[in-house]
This record gives structure tokens, sequence and C-alpha cells, in this order.
């Protein structure tokens, strides 16, 4: 237990450092790591599953205690980050299918690591996880409908196998999580705590594989992508943090509101983009899910020393 306890800390404590390392290796030697694509959509249903697993019902009680915070951080959601990543894809000339994929990881729903951030950020824990649960139940609807609106004039969009996809992705592995935890019962205290290490892991193996996979591109395109996951995830967090402050959220709730909107699940994007429109598409995604994961992590250190 000591060892299990010593490689989760390992991994969730220095989880930005080696997904930074990670990207490096798969960029400078991709051929450790492009041809593993095949399992980027199993490997985001075991981060699925870990979810499933660590909800309880008091989650979704939530939804019915704080109906209005809800609804603002989960509508805030899917109206601004897919507006920005639009307005920015169109501001900075991209290429269609880099335009496509910086929509589609604005239509995403929040992150899982988004709450572990918010945790080191003193923010609200509870509220961040129920807004990341409704924003994942409701991504079959939500993100098939805002690609066609906003991503539809450079692209076609199968709008419903990206629905299809979506349930069997998201809330396929989330339901079953959510099932294996009723049948363990009490013995869900000794898969807990390594659930954190499985899914950084995992996080970690598909951005590797899709840098790996557009190593080239990286060396052409790459910097004008980070620009714009620079800039939309810093927007996300900003204006994410006063529209919760303007209706009235003690600050908190406004943090993780804040960082629920700025980490998007960018390995969902990057599942679907690679599954729909190629290997190019998928780029915003994985450069986002890296620099999101520094990002985030520095705006929790500041945000933990502040008052």
């Amino acid at each position: 237990m000591k060892y299990l306890s010593f490689l989760n800390s390992l991994v969730t404590n220095f989880f930005t450092f080696w997904i930074i390392l990670f990207s490096a290796i798969a960029y400078l030697h991709p051929s450790h790591f492009e041809g593993l694509r095949t399992l980027i959509v199993p490997t985001l249903g075991v981060i699925m599953f870990g979810m499933g697993v660590t909800l309880t019902v008091s989650d979704f009680k939530r939804v019915i205690l704080r109906p209005k915070d809800i609804g603002v951080g989960v509508i805030t959601q899917y109206t601004l980050m897919p507006f920005l990543g639009f307005a920015l894809a169109k501001m900075f000339g991209l290429d269609p299918l880099l335009a496509a994929g910086v929509v589609l990881v604005g239509s995403c729903p929040g992150g899982t690591s988004s709450n572990v951030i918010t945790y080191l950020a003193r923010g609200d824990v509870a509220f961040s996880v129920t807004m990341t649960s409704v924003s994942t139940i409701i991504s079959p609807i939500m993100l098939p409908f805002l690609m066609y609106v906003y991503a539809g004039q450079w692209i076609d969009v199968p709008v419903l196998k990206l629905f299809i996809s979506t349930i069997q992705i998201i809330l396929l592995p989330v339901g079953l999580g959510l099932i294996f935890r009723m049948l363990i019962k009490d013995k869900i205290k000794y898969v807990l705590p390594i659930l954190p290490s499985v899914s950084s892991a995992a996080i970690i193996f598909i951005v590797a594989v899709i840098v790996a996979a557009n190593s080239q591109s990286i060396a052409t395109v790459g910097l004008l992508v980070a620009i714009v996951a620079i800039i939309h995830n810093i927007l996300g967090f900003s204006i994410g943090y006063w529209v919760a402050r303007f209706f009235g959220m003690d600050v908190t709730r406004a943090r993780a509101v804040s960082i629920e909107i700025g980490m998007q699940n960018s390995g969902l994007a990057v599942a679907l983009a690679n599954t729909f429109f190629g290997t190019l598409a998928a780029l915003p995604g994985a450069i986002f899910s890296v620099w999101m994961n520094i990002s985030g992590s520095a705006l929790a250190w500041w945000w933990r020393r502040s008052s």
C-alpha cells in the first residue's frame, strides 16, 4: 500500500511535469508513440470510467440544491468556450481542420483534472464535481450541436456519429463506473486512492500519442495553435470567474466556475477529432491539454496563496 501511495503521489503531484516531459519525448521521438492512436478512445474510456466510480448521489443532489449556480456555470461553459474557439479560429485564419479542432475543444464538457485544480486553488470542489458531471451528461447533445453551428462552415460535421460516439466514449463508461461503485460498495475505499494516478497517466498517454502523430505539423503550425490555445484558456478562466461573481457566487464557487470553464475535456476533443477529422484536427486538443495543466497549476498556486 505504501508503494501504491508513493506511486500515486509521484504521478499526480508532478502531473504537469510528466505531461511536458512525455510531450517533449513524443515530439523528438514520434516513432515510439505514433502507432498507438487506436488506443486513444479506449484510454479515454478508462478516464471516464474512473470519473463514474468517483460520483455519488450527493453530487447530483447539488443540481437541485444549487440550480441557479450550476445553471450559470454550465450555460456559460457551453456558450463562452465554443464562441471563443470560433472567434479565435476566424481571427487567426486557421486551416479548416485546425479551426474545427479549436471549436471542438471549446465544445467539450469540463475535464476531470479541473476538480483537482479546484481543490488546489481552495475552490468549491463539490460544486466543481457537480458542474463536471452535468456538463458531461449533456455533452452528447451539446457537442454535436455546437460543432454543427460553429465548425460547419469549415468542414462537414457528422452530427449523428458525433452524438453516438460521445455517448459511447463518455456516458457509457461513466454509467459503468457508477454501477461498479454500487457493486463493490464498501470496498470502494481501496479503489478511490489509485484513480487519480490512473486518470493522470491516461491523459499523459493520450497527449503524447497526438503530439507524436503531429510532430511534423507542430514544427510549422504548432506555435500558432499554441497562441490560440493560450488565449482561449486564459479568456475562459477570466470571463468564467467574473461571470460567476456577477451572478452573486462567493469567491470559492467563482474559482470553481473559472477553472471548470477554462479546463476542458481535451482528451475527448482529441479522441473525437482523431476519429472523425484526422490527426491535424486533434492537434489543438493536445496543445490545449498541455497548456491548461500548466496554467491551471499556476492559477491554483496563486489563488492558494491569496486570501
